[in-house]
């Protein structure tokens, strides 16, 4: 179910700055939820595919954020290779909420305290809107992929298993 005016987050003023068009959609966030990603898309009624979970791993090059499917893990090999590092490890969620100023769950790739590299599973390339954070937990918004990737100056790579 998609709201308007569901609240300014750093994300959806980045996106209203640019002009770019999106929705907003809120559900309401069980603490008690075994993973965030999965909740989202059945609160949201929207395939796991399109549904997309922001990870952020760190390199010898610092930090990065990759997006995949919410039923898909990261493939950190993939992740490297996308990257052009050797490896990559999931950042610990401390370095990530400080680097994204998001909390855990909630983490956005738009309107993060530093750009970061970025790096899209291609299965996101395929759809006509993606679901992503919007900035806190029960919050998700939708936008075009080619949008998504044009802000966060993200790449594409199949990094996800």
């Amino acid at each position: 179910m998609a709201t308007k005016n569901a609240g300014a987050t750093p994300a959806t003023a980045v996106l209203t700055a640019a002009g770019v068009p999106f929705a907003e959609h809120l559900y309401a966030h069980d603490p008690a939820a075994p993973a965030y990603g999965p909740e989202a898309g059945a609160a949201l009624g929207v395939p796991s595919a399109h549904v997309f979970k922001t990870l952020v791993v760190t390199g010898p090059d610092g930090l990065a954020v990759g997006l995949v499917p919410v039923d898909r893990q990261l493939d950190l090999k993939a992740m490297a290779a996308a990257l052009g590092v050797k490896s990559v490890a999931m950042a610990q969620p401390a370095a990530a909420q400080r680097s994204s100023g998001y909390v855990v769950g909630g983490i956005s790739p738009l309107g993060q305290r530093r750009r970061l590299p970025t790096v899209l599973d291609t299965s996101m390339r395929a759809l006509a809107t993606a679901y992503v954070s919007g900035g806190r937990r029960g919050f998700d918004i939708s936008l075009a992929p080619a949008d998504l990737a044009r802000l966060t100056a993200a790449t594409y790579a199949p990094i996800a298993r």
